[in-house]
């Protein structure tokens, strides 16, 4: 059953830009693993931040680190939560997470499937 959807879009440019101009929110958004990877893919995981907080229904006190994409067998996306975003997907029910992630024309977008 779904639990939740979530859909993001990010502009890639004026992603890296804002980094560039505030290198702290690197460290603030990204987990160690996700920082080193190129603007496209950054802005891909950012989006994908966004799309997990529209499908635990936008609860206060998440926060962009507790939702970190790595890339799992043959390069597909794996998103794992931790803290008060695990905690609202475990209240919800949700078992299991879907995430898509691409990047074309300037634009990243991801969309996440909570499902229980």
């Amino acid at each position: 059953m779904i639990i939740g959807i979530g859909v993001d879009v990010v502009d890639i440019a004026r992603l890296q830009a804002t980094l560039q101009r505030t290198p702290k929110l690197r460290e603030r958004v990204f987990t160690d693993a996700e920082r080193g990877l190129p603007a496209a893919s950054l802005a891909a995981r950012f989006a994908a931040k966004e799309a997990v907080a529209k499908a635990l229904g936008a609860p206060p006190g998440l926060a962009h680190r507790e939702a970190e994409i790595t890339a799992g067998p043959h390069g597909r996306p794996v998103l794992a939560v931790s803290g008060r975003a695990a905690e609202v997907a475990a209240e919800l029910g949700v078992r299991r997470w879907h995430v898509s992630l691409s990047h074309d024309g300037g634009l990243a977008i991801a969309y996440v499937i909570a499902e229980g």
